[in-house]
């Protein structure tokens, strides 16, 4: 939602500036300069990013639209449905938490939390880092560092979108300074029609100039922003996964692991110490 609405400040505070200045709106449409400027874009989108590139560009653009992010009350469900797990583990050994990890749809702790299974990408991460806790394939020390490896891999992966909009965004103010030098070359060949032919085609080329910076400036670019702050929210909430898990995994009381998790949530998501302690003591 917020996106939408700086959106409309940055298109409102442009029209409206123009239009107090005594500008008519409709002087900047021009078709022709939406074509070249668009077109042109999309073009060297297609040329320097693969397809599966693209496909991730709109689905983040529908997510930053949404303007949806992770709340308190998320990482508060987090914490409670790992503790459950891990007091699950502790009180009945590791093979009692093989039937959840192996089968998550059928767990009775994983369905109180519909929310988080249905985020398929946080399931499938959670999961595979209780699987080697659970078959003792890798030690317990070395569990941390193969989730961080996992993570940043998912965060570098997370960035080829961003890198694609910031691509684009840099190349619009250039490809508006192709489209102002088509209009003048059009200008250069209608100074027979006279003055107020020739100052039409020159406020066409202005307009697409014009163009290419507002589009970089005024969207793309804060777009590619807004992508990167929730990419960052996505990692720092996996990596609450992983604080937990590999803490458990170490041999930390199930209350100590959920414990260290919630020291790295950042501060606008964090719930207090006494807060969590006594929503899982009610679990209790």
């Amino acid at each position: 939602m917020f996106i939408i609405i700086g959106i409309l400040i940055v298109f409102g505070a442009t029209i409206g500036g123009f239009m107090m200045a005594g500008g008519n709106p409709g002087v900047l449409l021009h078709l022709s300069e939406f074509v070249v400027i668009l077109g042109i874009a999309l073009g060297v989108l297609v040329i320097s990013t693969p397809v599966h590139v693209i496909k991730e560009m709109v689905s983040k653009l529908k997510t930053a639209l949404a303007g949806k992010t992770d709340t308190k009350e998320n990482y508060v469900e987090l914490l409670k449905m790992l503790y459950e797990i891990f007091m699950i583990g502790r009180r009945s050994g590791l093979i009692a938490l093989e039937e959840h990890v192996m089968n998550p749809g059928a767990s009775a702790i994983f369905n109180k939390y519909p929310a988080f299974t249905a985020n398929h990408e946080r399931m499938e991460f959670l999961i595979n880092g209780l699987k080697p806790v659970i078959d003792g394939k890798i030690k317990p020390d070395q569990l941390e560092s193969l989730l961080m490896d996992e993570l940043r891999a998912k965060a570098e992966e997370a960035t080829h979108p961003v890198h694609a909009y910031q691509m684009i965004g840099d190349s619009l103010p250039a490809i508006g300074i192709v489209a102002a030098v088509l209009g003048i070359i059009n200008t250069m060949s209608s100074i027979a029609d006279g003055p107020e032919a020739v100052g039409s085609k020159v406020a066409a080329a202005l307009t697409g100039t014009m163009l290419g910076i507002f589009v970089s400036y005024g969207m793309v670019n804060p777009v590619a922003n807004r992508i990167s702050a929730m990419d960052a929210d996505k990692t720092a909430y996996l990596r609450c996964i992983v604080s937990a898990v590999s803490g458990f995994a170490k041999g930390l009381a199930p209350i100590t692991a959920i414990e260290i998790a919630r020291r790295t949530v950042a501060h606008n998501c964090q719930p207090g110490g006494d807060e969590l302690e006594n929503i899982l003591k009610s679990l209790k």
